[in-house]
């Protein structure tokens, strides 16, 4: 018999790790009451538990600091459970630590001493301050006050960065075990500044996009993955595409391997949609943002199940 709680375990485990006091556990598995779905959901960047000496160590303010976040992603596709998926969500934040990064996506503006060979220094991400430590918030202002010494990197990756993604791992390995393939929903938001459609401003259409689907342009994922879910999306109206201007990162491209039995779609939310964006409130239409996205999990669900893609119908959960 599998051991469908295995990876509690290790997080148990892994709870004694360098962190800070603040990250006890420092994340969080969402677990259904009866495991019914090869879904695994995740959301890496809604963590919103901010460190006192990570307040201290920064020129921002705690405000400023959450414009990076996802903020409230993890709510907005708690109907996992309903479908009976796990959910796994960070309580640490993105701007202390990014695990949709390369484990050592490192930019050398931000420590005092020279990094390891290993690391990547020269990526596009690092380029913009936006690593795996990252050193500016999402409207390019500088976090902390002073440089970072190296070990206070490795610390974080140690103790934050290798347990999510080895829950995640055990997670989808879990899926396929148990389904024969699992897929992965990556959940994140954007701002509504950046969320604009090129093609539409070059005709004089201000619309804003609503949600962009990303999956690697079609490497990541079986279409029968995302066809369904812009399509439902589509239904009410939604401004929606498909991998722009976010075609998935990191975790979309490492945990998507169709030709493995391992599929992952990425999901942007336009976070105008269900957030004030100054005040950091959910606003009116927030409920509505949520069970809109619960009839996207919900007929996801079914595809999965019954498409001929994933062999047709089969058993929920194996006796």
């Amino acid at each position: 018999m599998d051991d469908d709680r295995g990876h509690e375990g290790f997080l148990r485990r892994d709870a004694a790790a360098p962190c800070e006091p603040e990250f006890m556990p420092p994340l969080e598995v969402i677990e259904p009451a009866v495991l019914l779905s090869p879904l695994v959901f995740s959301s890496p960047h809604s963590g919103s538990v901010y460190p006192a000496r990570f307040l201290a160590a920064s020129r921002l303010d705690i405000s400023m600091l959450r414009r990076s976040e996802d903020a409230y992603v993890d709510q907005l596709f708690a109907s996992a459970q309903a479908v009976g998926a796990p959910l796994l969500r960070a309580h640490f934040p993105r701007a202390y630590l990014d695990v949709n990064r390369e484990p050592y996506e490192l930019d050398p503006k931000l420590f005092d001493s020279a990094l390891p060979n290993f690391a990547n220094t020269r990526s596009l991400r690092v380029a913009a301050g936006l690593g795996t430590i990252p050193r500016v918030v999402a409207d390019a202002r500088d976090i902390y006050s002073s440089r970072l010494p190296i070990d206070e990197a490795l610390r974080r990756i140690e103790g934050l960065y290798k347990p999510y993604h080895a829950a995640l791992r055990s997670l989808m390995e879990r899926a396929a075990r148990r389904f024969g393939f699992a897929v992965l929903v990556d959940c994140h938001s954007m701002p509504s500044t950046s969320a604009r459609d090129p093609a539409l401003a070059a005709r004089g259409d201000k619309r804003r996009i609503d949600f962009v689907i990303g999956d690697r342009y079609g490497a990541s994922a079986a279409p029968a993955v995302v066809d369904g879910v812009e399509e439902r999306l589509r239904r009410w109206g939604y401004n929606v595409q498909r991998n722009r201007p976010y075609a998935g990162g990191y975790i979309t491209e490492h945990f998507g391997r169709p030709a493995a039995g391992w599929h992952a779609v990425q999901i942007e939310v336009s976070r105008g949609l269900y957030m004030d964006e100054t005040t950091l409130e959910k606003n009116a239409r927030f409920p509505v943002i949520a069970g809109h996205l619960a009839e996207v999990v919900d007929g996801l669900a079914h595809d999965v199940e019954t498409d001929e893609a994933f062999g047709g119908p089969r058993r929920a959960a194996a006796e």
